[in-house]
């Protein structure tokens, strides 16, 4: 005799929902993980009890790198409120791990390039830090002399901008040493600069040149009949002022 078929609704016997709920959920994990052998599937099975109870089953190592591919095939990028709490404290985890591995690792490589910690480095980490400090030092050198070079270029040009100003200013100079040098001193023509003076005729009562001896002779008349020759007389006598 066959057997029946069974009516799909709510089991109200509780005894006989748990006892159900058992059977066919052990069934069904079997069955997930025939299929995952078989046919080479990735399969992941998550069932919760009606009293909140967790049972799954995931044919490969992480139920969660399930749940992310799960997420990428359907949704995108998985997003931080649809995912569980779970997968948000193993990413925040992992990604804590790699933040720390790289922060080591760059303390390391700065100990490194000062000089430190140089024992654990094997030959090829030794040649490849020295290429690498060669390589830092040229570019900081050519860094400094371009800047060299910039600097002085603009010295040069300020160089050249004050040398214009300077003669700029040494032609305004002259200009105006010209221009009060005339106000100054004009046209010799115009004040008879460097002219003869001219003799007028005069009349003769207005000027004489005066006729005197070598001999100063105050307070007597002059004699034309007698003249008195220069020097002491023989006797040392000198005559009188007559009126």
């Amino acid at each position: 005799m066959g057997r029946g078929r069974v009516e799909l609704k709510r089991i109200e016997n509780k005894i006989n929902r748990q006892v159900t709920f058992a059977k066919r959920r052990n069934g069904l994990l079997k069955k997930a993980y025939e299929l995952s052998v078989l046919c080479d599937a990735e399969v992941a099975l998550i069932i919760f009890s009606n009293r909140g109870k967790l049972y799954e089953f995931c044919s490969s190592s992480s139920m969660i790198k399930t749940l992310e591919r799960y997420q990428k095939c359907n949704y995108g990028a998985p997003e931080t409120n649809v995912s569980t709490r779970e997968a948000l404290e193993l990413s925040s985890q992992q990604e804590y791990l790699k933040l720390k591995a790289r922060y080591e690792a760059l303390q390391r490589s700065q100990k490194n390039l000062l000089g430190e910690d140089l024992g654990p480095l094997s030959s090829k980490e030794l040649e490849s830090l020295e290429r690498q400090l060669d390589s830092s030092l040229k570019q900081i050198r050519s860094t400094r002399t371009q800047y060299m070079v910039d600097q002085l270029t603009d010295l040069q040009r300020k160089e050249y901008l004050l040398n214009e100003a300077n003669k700029t200013l040494k032609q305004r100079l002259m200009e105006g040493y010209q221009v009060n040098s005339l106000q100054l001193n004009p046209n010799p023509e115009d004040v008879g600069y460097g002219q003869q003076p001219t003799h007028h005729p005069q009349g003769d009562g207005f000027f004489h040149p005066l006729e005197c001896e070598p001999t100063l002779q105050i307070g007597y008349q002059h004699d034309p009949i007698s003249v008195v020759t220069a020097g002491p007389s023989g006797n040392n006598y000198m005559t009188g002022w007559l009126p």
